[in-house]
């Protein structure tokens, strides 16, 4: 069973900065995909980054340049830096891991962009 634990979501004005972390515990296989997905109401979850084991990521075009996904391996951690924030990446932020043995999601930490 794998858990995922986020933090470092909260309120942050416009133009500002947030780091998400997300920590994996459990039975993780080395060979796994890691990411950050978002979502607000009414909508579909999307992806916003993800992260393999050999680094390479993958990303939404509209957030390249402001948002950066980075990984520890030895931590089984995953970092969605974001720079630049607007109200309009308000959302709920969602870490996932995929493995051979399953899709795993966290429970969410809501970014909230505001003035």
């Amino acid at each position: 069973h794998v858990q995922l634990v986020e933090s470092g979501g909260g309120l942050v004005q416009p133009g500002g900065s947030l780091r998400l972390s997300c920590a994996a515990s459990g039975n993780i296989f080395s060979m796994r995909t890691m990411g950050w997905y978002r979502q607000t109401p009414g909508k579909q979850r999307e992806l916003v980054a993800s992260i393999n084991s050999g680094g390479s990521t993958n990303s939404a075009d509209s957030l390249k340049g402001r948002f950066t996904i980075a990984r520890s391996n030895a931590k089984n951690t995953v970092y969605l830096q974001m720079n630049s924030l607007t109200p309009e990446n308000t959302a709920v932020y969602y870490c996932n891991l995929v493995d051979v043995y399953g899709n795993y999601w966290g429970k969410g930490t809501l970014v909230t962009v505001s003035s």
